[in-house]
């Protein structure tokens, strides 16, 4: 029998115990929150992920990508070789960091802070790519608001209408003035959730969104066929992001991600890897599809 080269054997991890398991520590956090308030520390593949040039030269939006997944998404994408215009809300320091974690990669990095509800924003974020990058080559739309209520009484107007500008209608902004300055080939991503199809009672408004997402994502990929362009969603379960520590209780928090069959939650890294196949030429007959990272529980 012959002997493996050990020089080209990966390690295989192990789902179960790659990462902690809860229960965590009792914490909290206020909205928007911060990666350096996680106890465990979140891991978004500054050491973990390796790249293969799989998106090289790609010039790429991704919302949201100051912290938590669109962090992972960003330094995945940067390792795999893409341009990365990273859009955020106001977390400047956080943004600054995945911007030099981009960087270092020798991959161009783009910060542009600013609030999604606002339509000319969205448009400044699209002009500020094309204008950088000359062109548009992915988009990801993983910036998301939620809050927790526990009865509709709760829910204000204003907050509901926040929930949908944000997580929903700047997504079709976004999209809608992206596809101008994309080429055959180019790809949109948006991020759903478990809770399109296992909504948790207290989540109504942003359950309700990405469920939508699912539905927008399906009929935008049919439209954009002809032009192909493709777009896919990918779906999370539980992840240990800052969101997620602003708007949950600190009991339910420590036992955040238990109940999955993997039986914890994931960490923003894992969800990369879902992020580089769905951008690249390995998914160029993939579009209309939900991709769930869920941990084993069912996106049905």
């Amino acid at each position: 029998m012959p002997t493996p080269d050990t020089t080209t054997t990966r390690q295989l991890i192990d789902p179960l115990n790659a990462y902690p398991r809860p229960p965590f520590p009792r914490q909290e956090q206020q909205l928007p929150g911060g990666d350096e308030f996680l106890d465990p520390k979140p891991d978004h593949g500054e050491e973990s992920y390796i790249g293969a040039g799989r998106l090289a030269g790609l010039a790429t939006i991704i919302t949201g990508a100051d912290s938590g997944i669109g962090k992972a998404v960003a330094i995945a994408y940067a390792r795999e070789g893409a341009d990365v215009l990273i859009a955020y809300l106001e977390e400047g320091e956080d943004a600054r960091g995945t911007v030099e974690l981009i960087e270092a990669e020798g991959r161009r990095a783009l910060a542009v802070p600013g609030d999604l509800q606002d339509e000319a924003h969205c448009r400044r974020v699209i002009e500020q790519a094309r204008d950088e990058f000359g062109r548009i080559d992915i988009l990801i739309n993983n910036a998301a608001f939620q809050e927790r209520r526990e009865q509709i009484e709760e829910i204000s107007t204003d907050e509901w209408e926040k929930t949908l500008r944000t997580n929903l209608t700047a997504t079709f902004w976004l999209c809608r003035d992206a596809v101008a300055s994309m080429e055959p080939g180019a790809s949109i991503i948006n991020v759903s959730s478990i809770q399109a199809t296992q909504p948790s009672s207290s989540l109504l408004a942003y359950s309700a969104t990405k469920g939508a997402l699912v539905t927008f994502s399906k009929s935008l990929s049919a439209m954009l066929a002809p032009r192909g362009i493709r777009v896919n969603v990918v779906a999370p379960g539980p992840v240990w992001t800052p969101l997620v520590a602003a708007t949950t209780d600190p009991e339910k928090l420590s036992e955040f991600g238990a109940g999955v069959p993997l039986g914890r939650p994931a960490q923003p890294a894992e969800l990369a890897g879902a992020f580089v196949f769905l951008a690249s030429p390995a998914a160029s007959f993939i579009t209309g599809a939900t991709i769930p990272v869920t941990g084993g529980e069912f996106f049905a």
